[in-house]
């Protein structure tokens, strides 16, 4: 079924890409998985020739002629400041978040077996974030640097039933990568903890994909993806704490990562054969990420563990892309994506910051016979977000504002 060049392809999808599953743009859900799904606001499910539908529309690999490998990355830099109250409403500080741009990549094969089957295989990130304030801001009682580090691999199978019928279903072998580190002040007195918390985990989830085509002009697509739970062991970490109370803590957390299933659905209109449209709205139960609730196997100051409620609600992604020939060899693309906000005043925190997002995005295409090469540029209007202060923090309320993240992509593409 493969040749050795086959596997040797699928071997560097792997081993270029994991070394680079680090996401460090702000936010949780990832949808950067190429420079084109960035140029067409995340409204990619229909691609034409596009190794990367094994991300956004796995039933659309039927429509790679041959076999084709992928590389994208997506550099996200995200921008923003911040507000926070004493319990009369006054301000006790002002800042802004560390800057800390990083990259979301993407790596795709995919192989035409016949004229009805197709295999492919992707390594990409469905969830990640990073976040970082001063270490010696009063939100560091919250947190002062968040990482989740997410990679998923796909392996894809996809059939062509008919002119109108195609459909897909795949694995999700899924990694997690997560540090979050904060500062614990202590009641009554000047002295300040500084904690680390870092593990990671693997977990399995699947897929499903369905394209109809109701003429050669409208398509129809849906996309499920699996809940995938994380139960993890993580290294935990409390420094500065004085002789006189134990001195410098270690010892190992226990804790769980509910990364939510989603529904996808798109419509793809051609006007003719140069410039088509997409609709897309993906809908996330993002009310499985109730609580990052942590606990310790020896006691932290007196604390069994770290209670975190989070009691997110569901919530849609809108968008709509379209794409124009400007000749057989260059294409430009444009997009929009309205994301709604899932976060509760009282289940907010510095480790996700961030309110609803209006992503705005332009990108330019080159292709021929045997390759693809696409540059994209965007820029994401965040709103700013109230987060409520707990018993632990310094701070009674907290508020963000004048956020935004400027977004640059780069896929490259070669056909066999």
């Amino acid at each position: 079924m493969f040749s050795k060049k086959h596997f040797t392809i699928m071997g560097l999808v792997c081993a270029m890409a994991v070394p680079a599953a680090n996401v460090g743009a702000e936010g949780f859900a990832i949808n950067e998985w190429s420079a084109e799904g960035v140029a067409m606001g995340g409204a990619r499910m229909f691609a034409e020739n596009d190794a990367a539908n094994i991300a956004y529309n796995p039933a659309s690999i039927t429509k790679v002629r041959g076999e084709a490998f992928k590389q994208s990355a997506v550099y996200i830099s995200p921008h923003g400041k911040y507000k926070a109250y004493d319990e009369n409403g006054a301000i006790i500080e002002e800042g802004k978040n560390v800057v800390h741009a990083g990259w979301a990549p993407g790596n795709y094969y995919v192989k035409q077996l016949n004229d009805r089957e197709w295999f492919g295989i992707g390594l990409y990130s469905r969830f990640g974030m990073i976040s970082e304030f001063e270490r010696d801001s009063i939100v560091s009682s919250n947190a002062f640097f968040s990482r989740l580090n997410g990679a998923s691999l796909t392996p894809t199978y996809a059939r062509k039933f008919d002119k109108k019928w195609s459909a897909a279903v795949g694995a999700e072998v899924n990694y997690v990568g997560l540090e979050l580190q904060k500062n614990v002040f202590i009641s009554g007195s000047p002295i300040v903890v500084a904690t680390q918390t870092k593990g990671e985990s693997w977990a399995l989830g699947w897929n499903a994909a369905a394209n109809y085509a109701f003429d050669a002009k409208n398509e129809l697509g849906v996309v499920y993806r699996s809940k995938v739970t994380h139960t993890m062991d993580a290294d935990f970490r409390g420094y500065g704490i004085p002789t006189v109370l134990g001195g410098d803590h270690f010892t190992t957390a226990h804790g769980k990562v509910t990364l939510p299933d989603s529904w996808a659905i798109g419509y793809n209109h051609k006007f003719d054969d140069r410039t088509r449209v997409e609709l897309n709205g993906t809908y996330t139960k993002w009310s499985s990420y109730d609580a990052l609730n942590i606990t310790f196997d020896e006691p932290f100051l007196g604390q069994a563990g770290s209670p975190s409620p989070k009691n997110w609600s569901n919530g849609w992604r809108y968008a709509i892309g379209a794409e124009h020939k400007l000749s057989d060899k260059y294409t430009i693309m444009g997009g929009y994506a309205y994301d709604e906000s899932s976060i509760p005043f009282d289940g907010a925190d510095f480790i996700v910051p961030t309110g609803a997002r209006r992503t705005y995005s332009l990108g330019l295409q080159y292709h021929d016979k045997k390759q693809t090469l696409a540059l994209t540029l965007g820029l994401i209007d965040i709103d700013g977000l109230r987060i409520k202060g707990h018993e632990t923090d310094a701070y009674s309320e907290a508020s963000t504002h004048d956020n935004y993240a400027k977004v640059f992509g780069i896929s490259y593409q070669r056909n066999f």
